[in-house]
């Protein structure tokens, strides 16, 4: 499935208007936090408390945020259409995330989905996943730490690009 976005918030207030309707939409809504976090990481951690529901960001989860987009700002835009090592992970506008079906769902136990995104710059699609509350059918940020891994840098970054 694609999520279409026109722009990147640019602020909390405008991360809190993003539709996290559909668990595509929460995965989407990932990669918004963490490109937010990389401008402002006070409203990052808001954007992803707002995803992770009723289980907020901890000291140890806001230091591997940081550590992991450390000079890797990039990060945040390689996931969506467009982006390219070779154009230092510019994406085109509007931003589109391919969100890729769980190959292997029998896997998975019962309130529990994975779903991948991928990058020109990894060799394999990367897993997030989600949990379902159940008493609102919510889906929220379970375990996302795979498309934090590293990636290819961008050519303009490599001595032997």
């Amino acid at each position: 499935m694609q999520v279409t976005l026109n722009a990147l918030p640019a602020s909390l207030a405008e991360f809190q208007n993003l539709s996290r309707n559909t668990p595509e939409e929460v995965v989407a809504g990932f990669l918004c936090a963490l490109h937010l976090y990389t401008k402002n990481p006070n409203e990052g951690v808001e954007a992803m408390n707002l995803l992770r529901g009723p289980r907020p960001m901890t000291p140890y989860d806001s230091q591997f945020l940081r550590d992991r987009l450390r000079g890797k700002e990039y990060l945040t835009t390689a996931y969506f259409a467009g982006a390219t090592p070779q154009n230092s992970y510019t994406p085109t506008q509007p931003y589109v995330l391919n969100v890729l079906p769980d190959p292997r769902p029998q896997d998975i136990e019962p309130g529990y989905l994975r779903l991948f995104i991928s990058t020109p710059g990894a060799d394999a699609p990367r897993p997030i996943k989600l949990r379902q509350k159940p008493s609102t059918g919510e889906w929220f940020l379970w375990e996302y730490s795979s498309p934090l891994s590293g990636i290819r840098i961008p050519a303009a970054q490599d001595p032997w690009a």
